[in-house]
């Protein structure tokens, strides 16, 4: 049923008269555009674009080189997202990019171009692999069943893809290069002074020569392999620590943030998420935040998205500052700092490291009872509240809760600029993902610092001036003050005056006391955190990583890559209670007793050794990560890439500064996860020398989404669109009444109609069609299966144009048209031709679409056969977005090449500017008369004309003239005396 839902009567009386209609064409005009002729032509073309190649783009060099004379052209490489294959197939809403950049590809081949488009997948991931614990089937077995289907699906839309290049990144050849990435992160480290990643080795011998100190003090010969080691992890990119994570129970596995929902949840199977502290592998992508925030200047994407990247990056500049407490320190970092002065009292994130440090074995005298909550001893109040905090997410953590939840840790701190003792306390709304995991709480200028001081009666001070009349006293206040503008107050010591400064000069001043002082600088914090990059799952790439008996980590030699996944008899992670957060991840990998415990030489000149594997597994995003330069130079094995092919497809030219593909197609909801990820793997391997492009991905187009009715009844449970009926504007299934609403396509919503649907019974160049002509591409539309027939009887209107239905004979005239005689449909054909290639140009498909139809009808309406010339323009035009029907015409017009590789129309100038323009004469501003003048008429002729037409001259009626303002060709506005 169409998302507009005609009754079930309805639909099949429709069906019946498009059946009935089939079968009559076939008897009085069998060579009729049918859905039936399309099938054949579009199995036949596609059969013969596989034959031949003619999608094959040639590299400049290498195994895939081939003709020189394409490989010479300006090159453009187009890109789709890597789909991930599904068990439910393809629905009408998945295609959409796929269609438009197949239809920008072939356009860009007619305008010149060698192009590279191509398509993989994306194979490894949780789906799969949850449906091997469920079935026993190896997620490999079922993945690639998968992708054989979609594959099948992709070409019957005859999408123009070179397969020579496509691949899987759960090809052993592919992901043993994934495997080599991660050991060139692993190897490297990020000098902070040259602004890039260097290799290990380099630091190793700055270490060892004494250039650089070790933090310890002591020298590296003095050091054991495993304190090497040590040092070693504090600047990898790549590298191992216990830190606080997101450990899903019900999943088995560990979430990065960004799969963790709103609400706190697992993105995958909707679990709670808790927060434990973990053993995991890290990228330090955090290294790049300055680059990975300031490149994004030179990229050409959409600003949502740069926005949404600079926001997840949240570059803030402010000052640390070091509180004692005892005998230790806690560094806070501020954004405002001038404001030191009206810090009461410290929070600490629940899992800060000092937590149980600072923590006394009683309650000093004099404690708030509600600073306790109701605990017999500090260790027993944050023991509770931090098993309270890991049963939320970060973002509940932070959102704005009625009620401020904390717990006095015991100890004071000592506020610098004053002297005064302030409590430190504990509350979740401090993590240990921003900042340094504490925070100077300044509750008279901070809402959330005020709402818990109220909570828990803790004192504030004013030290920024009001501007509204609520005065100095904050106990007198609603809520806290806030401003940039207003003067500093209450702020003095005998050492440091702010009082009457500004905002700024006031941070200045208070940096400059911290670091002449030592108790603070400077400094630019970063909301984003380094890459959680272990999974506790079965289904993604092994790292290639081992340990020796001291528990040090060794990059396997490249001579031993792919390090494959082993067979295992279960391929669950370990689940457990999802609301237990006191459990401790299982892996896949480490029943395979055999695997995990190996004898090894790794070539190092100790010999053969006993090693323990790495258990965890890659994240799905991994392969993700750099697929772009798999499809430059699929098979090369001795490689990453060739370093001509990339330079060629990817590397930095004028208007590109950073390199890149040149379009990259895909949904917005990947903003963050990856493309920030992406980013980062190209600009370690940038810095690194393996490539000359440092981004991946020049232009982003961010498709938008087809949209269905879902469908639902009185307990909210979707039921099958196909089967509801509308009666007098409601909607009822099986007699029940149901709700409608937009929203997503998808199995689940039991709405999804499949385009093998709509092939069958209209022709995939008809969905092509449909597809484009809904709306704008970066537009969200709403499916109407109903709505397809229009692009069906565009493509029959144009077939009629060109070919007898009775006889299947070639109708078109080979007469030139005439100037004179055809004026109209010259202008009609170059106006077409003009505008279609503009629109294509800039992926405005639904515009073209219009405008060839214009076209079409032209020639429709026109009686007399349809001169070649003009035919054939119609067949270029449409030949990007219905390819099919395209190469069949252009082969029944005589041609014996392929319309894939013929040049785009380009119109004549002379037939593109209108004979004439109309120009509207206005009096008093009032139109009195319209004129029909030529577009190149001057200002001065103009003016002699409209004051001579005799509707201006009735309307002026003798009056005087004061001005004329004239603004050729479309208007004359006169003013009278």
């Amino acid at each position: 049923m169409s998302e507009t839902n005609p009754s079930a009567a309805e639909a099949t009386a429709e069906a019946a008269e498009n059946t009935a209609t089939a079968d009559d064409a076939a008897n009085t005009a069998p060579y009729r555009y049918t859905a039936a002729m399309a099938a054949g032509i579009e199995a036949r073309w596609q059969d013969f674009w596989d034959e031949h190649g003619t999608y094959e783009a040639p590299n400049p060099s290498g195994d895939l080189s081939g003709d020189a004379a394409v490989a010479a052209r300006p090159k453009r490489f187009i890109m789709d997202m890597f789909p991930y294959p599904s068990g439910a197939g393809l629905h009408v809403g998945h295609p959409l990019g796929y269609i438009a950049t197949d239809v920008f590809a072939r356009f860009q081949r007619m305008t010149g171009h060698n192009v590279l488009h191509t398509l993989g997948f994306d194979a490894f991931g949780l789906p799969a692999e949850q449906y091997a614990v469920q079935t026993g089937t190896h997620p490999r077995v079922s993945t690639e069943a998968n992708m054989e289907n979609m594959k099948a699906q992709l070409r019957g839309l005859g999408l123009g893809h070179d397969k020579r290049r496509s691949f899987a990144t759960i090809d052993p050849e592919y992901y043993k290069w994934t495997q080599w990435i991660f050991l060139r992160i692993f190897n490297s480290w990020y000098d902070d002074e040259a602004k890039r990643a260097r290799p290990i080795d380099e630091l190793v011998a700055q270490f060892a020569s004494g250039e650089r100190a070790v933090p310890s003090g002591r020298s590296w010969s003095e050091l054991s392999a495993a304190e090497r080691a040590g040092v070693l992890g504090e600047y990898r990119l790549a590298y191992a620590s216990d830190a606080p994570v997101n450990w899903c129970p019900g999943l088995g596995t560990v979430l990065a943030n960004e799969e963790v929902t709103s609400e706190g949840r697992s993105e995958r199977g909707n679990y709670p998420v808790f927060k434990a502290k973990l053993r995991q592998w890290n990228m330090r992508i955090t290294a790049y935040a300055d680059r990975l925030l300031n490149d994004l200047d030179g990229l050409d994407w959409p600003e949502a998205i740069k926005l949404q990247q600079r926001n997840w990056i949240g570059r803030s500049e402010g000052a640390r500052v070091d509180f004692p407490v005892g005998d230790d320190v806690v560094t806070v970092f501020t954004t405002r700092q001038d404001t030191l002065f009206g810090a009461t009292y410290m929070v600490l994130a629940p899992e800060h490291e000092l937590v149980d440090t600072i923590v006394p074995g009683a309650w000093p005298e004099g404690t708030h009872e509600v600073w306790t909550g109701g605990h017999a001893t500090p260790g027993e109040a944050v023991t509770a509240y931090r098993k309270q905090a890991a049963a939320k997410s970060d973002v509940e953590r932070q959102a704005d809760a009625k009620e401020k939840t904390g717990v006095f840790t015991g100890a004071f701190a000592v506020n610098p600029v004053s002297g005064d003792k302030v409590p430190v306390f504990i509350a979740d709304y401090v993590l240990m993902g921003y900042g340094t995991g504490a925070i100077m709480a300044v509750p008279a200028h901070d809402t959330r610092d005020f709402a818990f001081a109220r909570a828990f009666e803790l004192p504030m001070r004013c030290v920024v001036e009001p501007t509204d009349s609520r005065g100095t006293d904050p106990a007198a206040w609603d809520d806290a003050f806030s401003s940039y503008e207003a003067k500093l107050v209450n702020s003095v010591n005998d050492d440091i005056d702010l009082n009457g400064l500004g905002v700024t000069e006031g941070k200045a001043r208070t940096t400059e006391w911290l670091e002449r002082r030592g108790i603070g600088s400077g400094t630019v914090n970063f909301r984003l955190r380094d890459w959680l990059f272990s999974r506790q799952r079965y289904w993604g790439e092994p790292f290639p990583i081992v340990y020796d008996e001291d528990g040090v980590a060794h990059a396997l030699p490249e001579s031993m890559l792919p390090l494959e996944l082993p067979e295992v008899e279960d391929y669950s992670p370990r689940t457990f209670d999802p609301d237990d957060a006191d459990t401790q991840p299982e892996t896949p990998l480490s029943r395979n007793e055999d695997w995990v415990n190996v004898t090894l030489d790794l070539g190092d000149g100790q010999g053969p050794r006993r090693f323990r594997r790495e258990t965890n597994t890659m994240p799905n995003w991994a392969g993700s990560c750099w697929y772009e330069l798999r499809y430059l130079d699929p098979h090369n094995a001795d490689k990453l890439v060739d370093p001509a092919i990339e330079q060629y497809w990817m590397g930095p030219r004028e208007g590109m500064p950073t390199g890149g593909v040149d379009l990259y197609v895909g949904g917005a909801e990947h903003a963050v996860l990856h493309l920030l990820y992406a980013r980062f793997w190209s600009k370690v391997l940038f810095d690194l020398g393996h490539i000359s492009s440092a981004e991946p991905f020049h232009k982003l187009f961010n498709q938008g989404m087809i949209q269905a009715y879902v469908y639902r009844d009185s307990r909210g449970i979707a039921v099958p669109a196909a089967e509801v009926e509308e009666r007098d504007g409601a909607y009822y299934y099986q007699g029940e009444k149901v709700s409608r609403l937009l929203g997503k396509m998808g199995k689940s919503l039991k709405n999804a109609v499949t385009p093998d649907e709509i092939c069958a019974e209209y022709g995939a160049d008809t969905l092509r069609l449909y597809e484009m002509a809904m709306g704008p591409l970066d537009v969200s539309r709403p499916w109407d299966t109903r709505a397809v027939i229009g692009q069906y009887r565009l493509l029959q209107r144009l077939w009629r144009n060109i070919v007898d239905e009775v006889t299947g004979e070639v109708t078109v005239v080979e007469s030139e048209l005439d100037p004179q005689a055809d004026g109209d449909t010259l202008r009609a054909l170059h106006k077409a031709v003009d505008g279609v290639r503009q629109d294509l140009e800039g992926m405005r498909f639904n515009t073209a679409i219009a405008k060839i139809t214009e076209l079409n009808n032209h020639v429709t309406k026109n009686s007399g056969a349809v001169p070649r010339t003009v035919a054939e323009h119609l067949v270029l035009l449409i030949a990007p977005l219905a390819p099919h029907i395209a190469e069949e015409l252009w082969r029944k017009l005589g041609h014996t090449d392929s319309v894939v590789h013929r040049d785009f129309p380009v119109a004549d100038p002379a037939y593109v500017v209108d004979e004439t323009v109309t120009c509207v004469v206005q009096i008093k501003g009032k139109v009195k008369a319209r004129l029909e003048v030529s577009p190149a008429i001057s200002d001065e002729e103009l003016e002699r004309t409209a004051l001579n037409d005799e509707k201006v001259v009735a309307a002026l009626d003798g009056a005087g003239i004061r001005k004329v303002i004239v603004r050729a060709p479309k208007l004359v506005n006169i003013v009278p005396a």
